[in-house]
């Protein structure tokens, strides 16, 4: 199978904060809005370089998305950013009313998503956003794996009209995708081939697909990973094309499995193709307080996870 390799852990907001400045440089109409979080977001160098395109409204999420909002029929492609948590629960009413209802061009830009923001407890980490944000008419959902699709898919965004979530972390990881990379929105990416099972993995799980994969290899069998960058619009075709050869499939994200990858999964097979399905995901629970790796742990959200759910859907073809 092919292999990947680290080139060296860094955390996905970074590869935000990153992409972001480029796009200060390199599009006018890119204005920025944080809610008092501005280096937790890495949007300093965007402050410092664009002070006149910078918004720092303070600890009043509700106020940052109907500003952003505004900004949109002047043209603007804002961008605002904190917490997943405080992105989306905090301020959905003002999400659905004001930016999805009528098709904002306003930018969600979500860091500290899921179980790894680690120490803050579950006050502060989400395991529903995707949920929250794939249900509303007409949103985007982007959770990218690793600091350079995080940089493309900031890019990226600039360039789609509509509004968009995207959701990273807070934790360094492995960086493993090319620094070189062209983001296509919706677009699959089809890491490894295999035969026995489909693995489709969005955010942090993708690199611990990945090395799933290598221990099932080491066990005689062949994995293909997916790497579903865009939970909506969902790259039906890919998931089809694969469980057609290997019928059966894996789901991996740091997300409750209610409402998550795993449930839009599961409606294109049950559409479509009606196939075996394992769920790794937090079982309807809230987190807590650890590490991240403490917590992936704890929650089952690992290679090793992987692999057992991969065994079990073998059994069920």
């Amino acid at each position: 199978m092919k292999k990947y390799i680290d080139t060296g852990k860094k955390d996905t907001r970074s590869g935000f904060g990153a992409g972001l400045t480029e796009l200060g440089k390199t599009n006018e109409n890119v204005v920025a809005l944080c809610a008092d979080l501005t280096g937790s977001l890495k949007m300093d160098d965007f402050k410092k370089n664009h002070p006149e395109r910078f918004f720092q409204v303070g600890i009043a999420e509700a106020n940052m998305i109907g500003m952003a909002a505004g900004m949109t029929i002047g043209g603007k492609i804002p961008f605002t950013g904190t917490f997943a948590n405080f992105s989306t629960g905090r301020v959905y009413d003002q999400i659905r009313q004001s930016v999805a209802y009528s098709g904002k061009n306003v930018k969600i830009c979500a860091s500290h998503a899921g179980l790894t923001l680690g120490e803050d407890g579950a006050t502060h980490q989400i395991l529903e956003d995707i949920g929250l944000m794939k249900m509303l008419p007409g949103m985007t959902v982007i959770n990218t794996c690793d600091y350079n699709q995080t940089k493309a898919a900031t890019l990226a965004i600039a360039e789609h009209e509509g509004p968009v979530y995207l959701r990273f972390g807070r934790p360094k990881v492995a960086n493993f995708t090319p620094e070189d990379q062209q983001f296509e929105i919706g677009k699959a990416l089809q890491l490894t081939e295999g035969n026995d099972v489909t693995i489709v993995a969005t955010g942090h799980l993708v690199w611990e697909a990945i090395q799933a994969a290598e221990q099932l290899e080491e066990k005689g069998i062949s994995a293909e990973v997916i790497n579903i960058h865009t939970i909506k619009p969902l790259d039906d075709k890919a998931i089809l094309k694969s469980v057609e050869k290997t019928a059966c499939i894996v789901t991996a994200e740091e997300h409750n499995f209610l409402g998550g990858l795993g449930e839009s999964v599961a409606r294109v097979l049950a559409e479509n193709k009606p196939t075996p399905q394992e769920f790794v995901a937090t079982k309807d629970t809230f987190g807590e307080s650890g590490t991240p790796d403490q917590l992936m742990d704890k929650y089952g959200l690992n290679a090793s996870a992987i692999v057992k759910a991969s065994e079990k859907v073998i059994k069920r073809k």
